[in-house]
């Protein structure tokens, strides 16, 4: 059994689409129009394209938007992501932008730094060395 597909509810799929290829620089690898104005929109790493797929996925549904806010009154990260370097992309993200909530900490074996993703979600990126 493997991980294909994981998703992040977002609470605007354009807005998602442009933070996360423009920003964040994953590729898009399906745009595909389903009802009620929604996509099927899934990015990929651009360092692994057949790998898992990240779907933005509308956060419609009247439970996400009480979830996704206690999470980040919180301070919970709802997703992670793998880097070589958090401080290297921190600083990267930084200029482009992007608002931490958490800088680059080191918390015993990992490094990790928290960033608001635009789309009412916390992200967590993480490097460990192996």
């Amino acid at each position: 059994m493997r991980i294909t597909l994981t998703s992040v509810l977002v609470d605007d799929q354009d807005q998602a689409e442009r933070f996360y290829t423009d920003v964040l620089g994953f590729v898009k690898k399906h745009d595909v129009p389903v009802g009620d104005g929604g996509r099927w929109l899934t990015v990929v790493s651009p360092e692994d394209s057949e790998g898992t797929e990240l779907l933005l996925e509308p956060g419609g549904h009247p439970a996400v938007g009480p979830f996704k806010k206690a999470l980040v009154a919180d301070g919970i990260p709802f997703t992670q992501f793998t880097v070589d370097d958090v401080q290297a992309e921190y600083e990267r993200l930084r200029g482009l932008g992007v608002r931490f909530t958490q800088e680059p900490a080191w918390m015993g074996n990992v490094t990790t730094a928290v960033f608001d993703d635009t789309c009412g979600n916390l992200i967590q990126i993480i490097h460990q060395p192996s």
